[in-house]
């Protein structure tokens, strides 16, 4: 696949236009705001190559300007993350997230002063994102520094809408969408992804103190917190991961539903996603739930095998669900 992501200044689709605010009355600083969005766009790309792993694999598919709005949505959600895992005080994490919040008002009121927030202004006008969603998103990282267990499922479920679905809402709005119904694929889609991460990132959580795995199911199966902490896998352990599991894939088939609403040209991008998470789930799954011993993931081979055989089935015709 011959898929340049250096971004040059000739570069075919590079947006032209430039951001109302910056503009003067007379238009000459027109060059200057182009610039400034280039600038801007080149440091989100900069940041996706850097941090984005699974995620990388499946922007390629994007036609050119749409992946430069992805780039954009994807560098603000990294500093989202980055404000909450940095070693510092919680008063100074949820300072920088307040900063955060400024910062996304600002770019919705023409005035981004940050490379990222400018991209991401120009992003969001362009394909009429609503900044709810990004609100969420911060407010799904705040929950991070205040909430370390979770009761139940409804809990864990607004915490992996705020971090992962309003994200796919985002998303949804830059592939373009057929209809309305899309929006609920869209969450479930990412509820499905985020599970998977929760199911594999359990010995990482663990190290910050977190247990996602909703304390009522944990009851219901039999299974402590210290044996969770012990890396205990017996048979109450094996059930709880397989129901754990099974909520997953139920929305992963919700979520694949998604694509037939997406253009032609988009839903390659969830749908490469989509599957590289179904097959860390099916990893999860064949080495017997033991999330214990290493991170689990796909090799760099598998990851592009996946990317390569979804991107040509996303391009079949598919009928929209009955």
């Amino acid at each position: 696949m011959a898929i340049c992501l250096h971004l040059s200044q000739n570069a075919p689709g590079w947006p032209r236009y430039r951001l109302a605010s910056r503009a003067s009355p007379g238009g000459a600083d027109m060059k200057t705001s182009t610039d400034a969005i280039r600038q801007a766009y080149e440091e989100c790309r900069r940041i996706t190559k850097r941090e984005a792993r699974n995620f990388y694999y499946a922007f390629i598919t994007l036609p050119f300007k749409k992946r430069l709005a992805i780039y954009a949505a994807y560098a603000f959600c990294r500093y989202c993350d980055d404000a909450v895992d940095e070693e510092s005080t919680l008063e100074d994490k949820l300072k920088a997230l307040s900063t955060l919040r400024q910062k996304l008002s600002e770019a919705y009121d023409d005035k981004p002063l940050d490379n990222v927030f400018i991209a991401l202004a120009d992003s969001a006008k362009t394909y009429k994102i609503p900044k709810e969603y990004f609100d969420e998103v911060i407010s799904g990282v705040e929950m991070d520094l205040t909430k370390a267990r979770y009761s139940n499922f409804e809990e864990l479920r607004l915490y992996c809408y705020r971090v992962a679905s309003a994200v796919g809402l985002v998303c949804i709005h830059i592939f373009g969408f057929k209809h309305p119904r899309a929006k609920k694929h869209a969450i479930d889609l990412g509820l499905a992804m985020q599970l998977t991460n929760i199911l594999r990132d359990v010995r990482e959580d663990l190290k910050r103190g977190r247990i996602y795995i909703p304390q009522d199911e944990m009851s219901r199966f039999g299974y402590k917190e210290d044996d969770l902490i012990g890396g205990v896998i017996n048979e109450p352990q094996q059930k709880l991961m397989r129901f754990q599991a099974e909520r997953a894939r139920e929305y992963f088939n919700s979520g694949m539903k998604l694509m037939p609403y997406l253009s032609l040209r988009s839903r390659a991008c969830p749908a490469v996603l989509a599957q590289l998470y179904r097959g860390i789930l099916d990893r999860i799954e064949s080495k017997g739930y033991n999330v214990f011993e290493g991170k689990i993931s796909l090799s760099g081979r598998e990851k592009a095998l996946v990317t390569a055989t979804t991107w040509l089935k996303s391009l079949l015709p598919q009928p929209l669900p009955t």
